[in-house]
């Protein structure tokens, strides 16, 4: 069964960094692009970053090209998103995604089925 983790979300202040984490199982990611998306209350969900499988092409959403990176190790069968510079705005829970595509990431940021996504970690950028 394939199966997703994230970890690492939480209180932080404004201009604070965290790094989250997505662990894999039942599966190797290898062949998967990863995504990570998030979700604010009343909001619809926001794509925010992409990795293919290999880690050679990246793309970052408008509102946080700069601060976030995204990586992944695939002898840990992990995908990474670090953030810094947090603002109030990036409050919402996070969510990631795996999609079976070798070496390549989706144009676009929805309208593809993804092969798995993890129950989400909720970060609060407050004062």
């Amino acid at each position: 069964q394939l199966q997703l983790v994230e970890s690492g979300g939480g209180l932080v202040q404004p201009g604070g960094s965290l790094r989250l984490s997505c662990a894999a199982s039942g599966f190797t990611l290898d062949h998967y692009a990863i995504g990570w998306f998030r979700q604010a209350p009343g909001k619809e969900r926001e794509g925010v970053s992409y990795i293919s499988s290999s880690g050679r092409a990246t793309k970052y959403g408008d509102s946080v090209k700069g601060r976030f990176t995204i990586s992944r190790d695939n002898a840990k069968n992990t995908a990474y998103l670090q953030m810094n510079n947090l603002k109030p705005e990036d409050t919402a829970v996070y969510y990631c995604a795996a999609i079976e595509l070798v070496d390549m990431i989706p144009i676009q940021w929805d309208g593809y089925v993804h092969d798995a996504w993890g129950q989400g970690t909720l970060v609060t950028v407050s004062s």
